[in-house]
């Protein structure tokens, strides 16, 4: 364990691996505090399409960051995100953002300027915080007390998924793949990094996912 007073851990995984709600119900589960970096992300994207723009063109993208305020409240109980003075908590959700949101998180002006917003709310987080999301374990917190890369097999991942937004499933499991495709040109989140631990919840249930990573972070804190 590190001198840091607070503990931290760090989430990543391909999407639909459940990173966002497995998170929070861990950040529950130990009283931590909580961060889905991904909306912040989303809440870019949102903007930028409410305003007639294009996530695919990179000078669009660049050009929203200029004097953006995104404001992620970080509380396991209830997240939620404002942009430019309007709460997009559920905006963000929808499959409209989802589809365009990599186009934003492989702008690395985008990434850069949000991390650094990132690393100041961990910094100040007590008594922990668990924060998930793409480049968490490995650029955002690599010195997190506990890394994890939550996965499962793409089957699964994509029936998880068309179970929260519905619609095709043929389409879910296409746009997955093309969110996974567009983001590992950025970030690596399909292998390991040296200190992480892999959990592949291709055979758990929700609240055994839950249970494993919870059971990590009680192990690190009694060592």
């Amino acid at each position: 364990m590190s001198a840091r007073t607070s503990t931290v851990v760090a989430i990543d995984g391909p999407a639909g691996s459940g990173k966002s709600s497995v998170a929070r119900a861990v950040a529950q589960a130990l009283g931590f505090r909580f961060l889905d970096t991904g909306a912040a992300y989303r809440a870019i994207t949102w903007l930028i399409l409410e305003q007639g723009g294009s996530t695919d063109d990179e000078a669009t993208v660049v050009a929203a960051l200029d004097g953006l305020d995104v404001d992620v409240t970080v509380d396991a109980a209830g997240q939620r995100v404002t942009i430019a003075g309007h709460d997009v908590t559920d905006a963000i959700r929808t499959e409209r953002v989802s589809a365009a949101v990599s186009g934003v998180a492989r702008v690395q002006a985008v990434r850069s300027a949000v991390n650094e917003r990132f690393r100041e709310i961990i910094r100040v987080a007590e008594p922990g915080i668990v924060a998930e999301g793409r480049d968490i374990t490995t650029v955002v917190a690599p010195d997190a007390d506990v890394r994890v890369l939550l996965t499962a097999d793409e089957a699964v991942r994509i029936r998880r998924r068309f179970g929260d937004v519905g619609g095709d499933q043929h389409q879910v499991g296409a746009r997955l793949a093309a969110r996974d495709a567009a983001d590992s040109t950025v970030s690596d989140f399909l292998t390991a990094a040296d200190g992480v631990t892999v959990v592949d919840s291709t055979h758990l249930t929700f609240d055994e996912t839950v249970e494993a990573i919870v059971r990590l972070v009680t192990e690190e804190n009694h060592d």
